[in-house]
């Protein structure tokens, strides 16, 4: 499994950002603890969504209160905790054969959810809400310069390892089964991709825990089970529906990208020969061609896909990757603008337009770049990356109070209380004291713990300092 979309281009980005000694520290990192992170893709969540949001809804629970996290890991694994949170690996999707399969595994986990299961061993800890680090689908400038990504990414490890070794009761899967069933019966879904997946994996009953897959291990299967879910699954009014084509051709499409980012390129290149010309195949050697350096190849590929699918915003934020990471920000923008106009509610899509702007080093794109970052803020306030570039946008126009605040949101976002306080209270020095920014700073500090108090003798310290240049006693 390899992260990088090209080694050598993707070191050339990342220079551009935090310098060649912090990229190998960043990587080495990101090498150890890659296998239990947090990827983002908007084409794959959109998918994803599209199918259980329905299901989610069907169940009772409010779709956008599930957080579903596309967890980095080659392992058969997924998980529900506490604060309802959804996470599935990408092994996990890359083993199962159809649609129904996954969103079977995703009803069994909104049904631990509805029913409010608690995992055992370690409950507690597992489900708090994790700090953790998310990297967009094959690249990793999401992680470039932030001072703490290594601790953040190990973080992110050891919360997955925890979730990994937890167990569920046998009464608990049950109760999830028949749950997800119901809600799959009542969205208008058949539940035998549930059944079917379960079925494909009877053999792990067998096994001893070190030789089941992790989902096993924490999800016990036994055939009791299987043949407990199956007569109502089969008696359901939906279970001879199938997956549509649409559905089939959707989930091709998501196994071959996830497959072409985190395969090597010569082993996506083999398994989706040029006799293949469905979509997926010809999607899939586009990215092995960039990430293989074989740029213009790779290029010449996307183009074809645009020429079929010119309203496609996913071919278009390919095509302003390959230029990017290929050291072109100014050639990316026009991609870039085009995936933003085709899906303007895409946080992503806003980030990787900025980025572009940023780098050009162009101090008249700032603005629309600054612009670009807030829009994508105002869809997903928790986003670390939107909030860095922010800042950094906002520094190269001399709006320091504004940067420092973004600073602020940086690290509120990733869980740091004590570096989002700091920041904060720099930035409220630096605004003025009407503004909206100057209350938004007031109320990160005091979210981070800080009274009214606390800030009030930060301000005298602080007045006691510019009239002395001296430090006083208790702080500074």
């Amino acid at each position: 499994m390899n992260w990088l979309p090209r080694p050598a281009s993707c070191l050339r980005a990342l220079r551009r950002l935090v310098g060649a000694a912090g990229v190998l520290a960043v990587l080495g990192t990101a090498g150890q603890a890659s296998a239990q992170s947090v990827i983002r893709d908007t084409e794959i969540e959109g998918v994803i969504r599209e199918w259980s949001d329905p299901v989610f809804d069907a169940m009772g629970l409010v779709p956008a209160d599930v957080e579903v996290l596309l967890i980095n890991d080659p392992e058969l694994n997924a998980f529900a905790t506490r604060g309802r949170i959804m996470g599935i690996n990408t092994g996990l999707i890359l083993r199962t054969k159809t649609p129904g399969e996954l969103l079977g595994v995703m009803a069994h986990e909104a049904g631990h959810i509805k029913n409010r299961h608690t995992l055992r061993d370690g409950a507690q800890n597992a489900g708090m809400q994790p700090m953790i680090m998310t990297m967009a689908l094959g690249a990793l400038a999401a992680i470039a310069g932030a001072p703490d990504a290594g601790a953040a990414l190990l973080a992110s490890s050891q919360y997955f390892g925890t979730l990994g070794a937890l167990r569920y009761m046998q009464s608990q899967e049950g109760e999830a089964d028949i749950t997800g069933a119901r809600a799959l019966e009542r969205a208008g879904e058949s539940g035998r991709g549930m059944v079917e997946f379960f079925e494909n994996f009877r053999s792990q009953e067998i096994f001893s825990d070190q030789r089941r897959y992790p989902y096993f291990r924490s999800h016990p299967l036994s055939s009791q089970r299987i043949e407990a879910l199956r007569p109502p699954v089969e008696a359901a009014s939906n279970y001879n529906k199938r997956d549509s084509a649409e559905r089939m051709a959707q989930h091709a499409l998501v196994v071959a990208k996830i497959r072409a980012f985190m395969d090597a390129p010569n082993s996506t290149l083999r398994d989706y020969p040029s006799s293949n010309v469905t979509l997926p195949a010809r999607y899939a050697r586009a990215i092995a061609w960039y990430r293989d350096g074989q740029t213009q190849k790779a290029l010449d590929a996307v183009d074809l896909l645009l020429t079929e699918q010119p309203e496609n915003p996913y071919f278009w934020e390919l095509k302003g990757q390959i230029l990017f990471e290929e050291g072109r920000p100014t050639e990316a923008i026009g991609a870039h603008e085009r995936s933003v106009q085709l899906k303007p509610d895409a946080p992503l899509l806003r980030i990787n337009l900025a980025h572009a702007l940023i780098e050009t080093n162009d101090t008249t794109k700032l603005a629309e770049a600054e612009n670009q970052l807030k829009r994508a803020v105002a869809l997903e306030g928790d986003n670390n990356l939107a909030w860095r570039l922010l800042s950094q946008a906002y520094s190269s126009q001399g709006k320091e109070g504004e940067a420092r605040l973004a600073s602020a949101e940086y690290w509120f976002a990733l869980r740091r209380p004590d570096q989002a306080a700091q920041f904060a209270m720099r930035a409220r020095d630096m605004l003025d004291r009407s503004s909206i920014e100057w209350r938004r700073a007031t109320d990160i500090v005091l979210a981070t713990g800080a009274t009214e108090k606390d800030i009030q003798d930060a301000e005298r310290r602080n007045e006691q300092r510019s009239r002395s240049g001296v430090i006083p006693p208790g702080g500074g």
